[in-house]
């Protein structure tokens, strides 16, 4: 049994932080906000884009970037930022992870990364631009990590409704 942990630092946007819970509730990652956050809880966008997987997550809240750290000592930490050096496909990816991401408008404080040069990754992207849309780069690490762990859990084959195959 492997253990992703995905981290939300003080997200602003209640659709992304609910097409990642929906990320989270169909992979079996669990989720951890770190507030201030944003937006509500109960806010109906947030829960429009989790649909009605919001009941099937593993979340945690806390109430800081310290708080979180304190309560996850024994964690792998890896921060998904545009000014990390290395790519996130070449790192391998440990049991326990804990893919951390930043505030869509500010990323997360260079403080942190820079107490963590080897732990930044990156996502390649076109250097002109400034950054992916928050949920597509969560996305995007939560199924790099489960295709190194070859998907444990995940169901691999779908049916048609219809017809068979």
């Amino acid at each position: 049994m492997h253990n992703l942990n995905i981290v939300l630092v003080e997200p602003q946007i209640p659709q992304n932080t609910g097409n990642i819970s929906r990320t989270c509730a169909v992979t079996g990652a669990r989720l951890h906000l770190v507030r201030p956050l944003g937006f509500e809880v109960t806010d109906k966008h947030l829960k429009r884009a989790g649909l009605d997987y919001w009941d099937k997550l593993d979340i945690t809240y806390y109430d800081s970037l310290g708080d979180f750290f304190d309560k996850n000592r024994d964690g792998n930490f890896f921060y998904f930022t545009t000014k990390g050096r290395t790519v996130h496909s070449s790192v391998t990816y440990p049991d326990n992870a804990y893919l951390v991401f930043g505030r869509e408008d500010k990323g997360l404080p260079e403080k942190l990364l820079y107490a963590n040069p080897d732990s930044c990754v990156r996502i390649p992207m076109r250097s002109e631009l400034r950054s992916l849309n928050l949920s597509n780069s969560a996305a995007i690490a939560v199924y790099e990590v489960l295709r190194q762990w070859d998907y444990p859990d995940l169901s691999r084959e779908g049916k048609l409704t219809k017809y068979i195959w």
